[in-house]
């Protein structure tokens, strides 16, 4: 009997999957971040055992972007209203580092995140499905989210994000990361179709309507811009002083410009990249141990 009690836990486990059913009650409670795998049958959510948490006050230089991000954030999870939230801008500027920040500030209060890769979004109405009547707050998470031409997923997103008789519930926003404003490739062709009617209003024709159309229904559009040299070496600093690295103030800014000219780039993730290396360099030569003061 406990044989077969087992064969037919594991039948109604597969059936599950399979069908897209909504997980079991006290799934998502002991987790707060998790993955859509999917599969040719549908897909299924996995929980993350160990999602890379992040502080938000370690976001330099993008005050306004945060502020903005935290507050819809609260109201989403307080039930007030809020929207959808695309973050665009620059590589490297903390858009991904924000949203893990967000878990790590709010899961407290009853919010989760559900990774869902650009190739699986097709899976989107099964997705939606699952998280219908779960007794939580979702970010449904999308990183480095952008569209080739004949790519899928898209139509599906616009869909769920509004359009259709069944979108996202009060318990679920859509929050994707982009390098593209827009997330759709632009041409110069696309421009051909624009014109002035009779009365004088522009018209930008099917094809760009058609590319606006998807970021449109972000209520929400945060742009992460690139720094200055300021900024950039106040990042330096901040994780500088995180590592306890103790080195002169002008020796350490110098091989931070190094680094950025070399790199081409100035981003919070080039300024994190170069600690990291310095610090490891200082200790390395040191013969310290990790945890050490630098």
């Amino acid at each position: 009997m406990e044989r077969l009690d087992r064969v037919l836990e594991l039948g109604e486990h597969w059936l599950r999957r399979r069908l897209g059913a909504s997980p079991e009650p006290g799934f998502f409670a002991p987790h707060h971040a998790f993955r859509w795998e999917a599969s040719a049958e549908g897909g299924w959510l996995v929980p993350v055992a160990e999602p890379r948490h992040f502080d938000l006050e370690d976001l330099v230089g993008v005050d306004d972007a945060r502020e903005q991000l935290v507050r819809n954030t609260e109201q989403f999870v307080r039930g007030l209203p809020s929207n959808h939230v695309l973050l665009h801008g620059e590589r490297g500027t903390g858009k991904s580092s924000a949203v893990r920040g967000l878990l790590s500030r709010f899961a407290g209060d009853g919010l989760r995140v559900v990774e869902v890769r650009k190739e699986d979004l097709m899976h989107l109405p099964r997705i939606l499905a699952a998280l219908r009547d779960a007794p939580f707050r979702f970010l449904l998470f999308c990183d480095d989210l952008s569209f080739d031409a004949g790519e899928r997923g898209h139509r599906e997103l616009k869909a769920a994000l509004e359009g259709s008789f069944e979108g996202p519930t009060e318990n679920l926003r859509v929050i994707a990361t982009s390098n593209r404003r827009h997330l759709l490739p632009e041409y110069e062709s696309d421009a051909s179709a624009a014109h002035l009617d009779a009365k004088g209003d522009l018209h930008l024709g099917e094809v760009v309507e058609e590319k606006l159309a998807l970021s449109d229904r972000f209520g929400l559009v945060i742009g992460f811009y690139g720094f200055d040299q300021n900024t950039y070496l106040a990042i330096v600093d901040a994780w500088a002083k995180r590592l306890g690295l103790t080195a002169p103030r002008e020796e350490l800014h110098a091989a931070a410009l190094t680094w950025s000219v070399r790199r081409a780039s100035r981003s919070g993730r080039t300024a994190r990249q170069f600690v990291d290396d310095f610090a490891g360099r200082r200790l390395l030569e040191a013969g310290k141990p990790t945890g050490q003061s630098l």
